[in-house]
């Protein structure tokens, strides 16, 4: 009996195992490596099909993460946007921007100062003071008439007027090198004499907008909320009509080229271009993305002043070609009231990437003659120093270059506004620095 029992529990044992691998041959799927070698080297593809699998979906959801981040960055930044004003104005209730203009022996100075005043808002945001160089004792004068008639224009004369000692070679530009000796005294006298946190900064033969004042006040946050910016300029080197939305004056943009010619500066950015202040031609010297840390400056659609001062140490030459066609803004704009945050390069680096290469693209020959007038935007492409200089000549646009940044480039593009419609002109490759060989 006993024998039966065992017979009959090792039977049922036998059964159960069997009813086991039957019902789970479909989940446990046995390597038939002993069937042969064909069908180990199935088995090894199909891990390494399965782990390639694996490894694009880890690789997919990185990718999706990131983005997701990027955009939680961006949507916090533009949430904190209102808080960011608000601070700006805690730390700055009643911010006083001076104005620094840069005389030397013209008389003229007396239109500029005119205008300021007539367009100046108030005296306590907006202090004159004039820094005059060279000794003239006729312009000295005409300067003092506005100093003794108010007393928040004020007068400072360059003590030093010794000539520079210059090589043979660079005699013929020493009033380069005495202009770049003036301006260093008289931003250190602005800022270390009377402390002042920011200065606007002219020079004697500058017309003004009649919101030039406003203009500066609205985007003067601007460089506090963002480090990658160091100026504000009132200049659109390509400001001329034909090449501009004399629409949109409140447009602005932003800029790798130092404008120029109507600038705002704050202190702290002083203390780091005073140690390195050249000795001459110091415009271009801004103009080297290496001096300025790769910063940028903000320049407006349509220029906030105006050069009437065609005698000067370039002779009149720039002049009659240039600075006599660019167009001075006569509307309004109430900059302080601007949501102008578009500005910012969080939001602005993608936003201008985005829209410039899904733009159609056109020759600068064919946006000259108004060809395919149904897109409001185009692209004009290049790709190299002598393309540039081509396409930009023929859309009207100055083509030089300075330590190889075009004027007025962003990223290496150049906007321009032509027969109604907005071009970009863009690097064909991706950009990623400009090349001092340029020019």
């Amino acid at each position: 009996m006993r024998v039966n029992i065992r017979k009959l529990l090792f039977a049922g044992g036998v059964c159960i195992l069997l009813w086991f691998l039957v019902s789970f041959s479909s989940i446990i799927d046995v390597p038939r490596s002993a069937l042969g070698r064909n069908h180990v080297n199935e088995f090894e593809n199909r891990i390494n099909r399965l782990q390639k699998k694996l490894d694009e979906q880890v690789e997919d959801s990185n990718l999706l993460l990131e983005k997701v981040k990027k955009h939680l960055k961006k949507t916090e930044l533009a949430k904190e946007d209102d808080v960011d004003n608000i601070e700006v104005v805690k730390m700055n209730p009643n911010p006083i921007l001076p104005v620094l203009v840069i005389a030397c022996d013209r008389v003229t100075v007396k239109r500029c100062l005119d205008n300021l005043v007539k367009f100046r808002p108030n005296k306590e945001t907006f202090p004159i003071i004039v820094s005059q160089d060279c000794g003239h004792n006729a312009t000295y004068q005409v300067i003092k008439s506005f100093t003794d008639a108010d007393s928040s224009i004020s007068v400072v004369r360059q003590p030093d007027l010794s000539e520079i000692p210059l090589h043979r070679s660079e005699v013929k530009y020493k009033g380069y090198f005495k202009i770049a000796r003036h301006y260093k005294f008289a931003l250190n006298y602005v800022f270390k004499m009377l402390g002042h946190e920011a200065v606007i900064i002219v020079e004697d033969d500058l017309d003004v907008s009649p919101d030039f004042f406003e203009y500066f006040l609205g985007t003067y946050p601007l460089l506090y909320k963002d480090s990658s910016l160091w100026c504000i300029s009132a200049w659109n080197d390509n400001g001329k009509k034909g090449v501009i939305d004399m629409s949109r004056p409140e447009l602005l943009h932003r800029t790798d080229f130092f404008p120029g010619l109507g600038w705002l500066l704050r202190q702290d950015t002083w203390r780091q271009l005073e140690p390195k202040w050249p000795p001459g031609f110091f415009d271009d010297w801004l103009r080297n993305p290496e001096n300025t840390q790769g910063r940028a400056c903000i320049r407006p659609e349509i220029s906030r002043t105006y050069s009437f001062g065609k005698v000067g140490v370039s002779k009149g030459l720039f002049f009659d070609m240039h600075l006599r066609n660019i167009l001075l803004n006569t509307e309004f704009v109430e900059f302080t009231k601007l949501n102008l945050t578009y500005l910012l390069k969080d939001f602005y680096d993608d936003a201008l990437t985005s829209t410039v290469y899904s733009l159609p693209e056109m020759s600068a020959e064919d946006v000259v003659l108004g060809a395919d007038s149904s897109s409001t935007a185009i692209r004009v492409s290049y790709s190299n120093a002598k393309t540039y200089q081509r396409a930009a000549k023929k859309l009207g646009l100055m083509d030089d270059f300075r330590s190889g940044v075009p004027r007025t480039a962003y990223r290496g593009i150049v906007t321009c506004f032509i027969r109604g419609r907005r071009v970009y002109l863009a690097p064909d490759y991706q950009w990623s620095k400009y090349d001092p060989a340029w020019g």
